[in-house]
């Protein structure tokens, strides 16, 4: 288990504890969340001091998992674990298509108009139930969020470290 952090992603979180057994929801962060949310996974959180957590038993509930956990026989224990996230190495992630991007790689991208007029900085990428959202911080500090849909972003070159965005007009205004 690495103790440092710094190579490791989220792949889930805590949302709440379930009834009173110990159970909790858990939300998937990742496209495999299913594949790596399975009865004796081991997952590691991200608190100050990591824990190893293995999955006892888990089952799908509205797009959620509900999992138990191996040691946590409570309400009170589950509790603890709330916004409690799971992280993975980066080497275990799945193999990206094409037209995808991991987000730490967007981080930092200038982003411009069709017309070249510079915009701002990347500087967050929000994780959204139906579409993830790029944070540009502007020039004089003000941020704002568009959506990351090929409409709106239409070229990602992560090599020259540049976005261009298609905005409707007054978005940045």
């Amino acid at each position: 288990m690495t103790d440092s952090g710094q190579n490791r992603i989220p792949a889930g979180y805590v949302r709440r504890a379930h009834g009173i057994g110990g159970d909790v929801v858990v939300r998937g962060m990742l496209v495999d969340a299913g594949e790596r949310f399975v009865e004796g996974s081991l997952l590691v959180t991200n608190e100050t001091q990591p824990r190893e957590l293995e999955i006892q038993g888990v089952r799908a509930h509205q797009g959620d998992y509900i999992i138990t956990f191996v040691g946590i026989g409570d309400r009170n224990g589950a509790e603890t674990l709330k916004g409690v996230q799971f992280t993975i190495d980066q080497a275990d992630r799945r193999t990206l298509e094409s037209g995808e991007w991991w987000p730490e790689d967007l981080i930092g991208c200038d982003v411009v108009a069709i017309d070249g007029e510079t915009i701002g900085v990347i500087g967050a990428v929000v994780t959204g139930a139906a579409q993830d959202r790029i944070v540009v911080e502007q020039p004089d500090g003000s941020k704002g969020e568009v959506p990351f849909v090929a409409a709106l972003v239409p070229r990602v070159d992560i090599a020259n470290q540049r976005v261009v965005v298609d905005l409707p007009e007054g978005l940045f205004e």
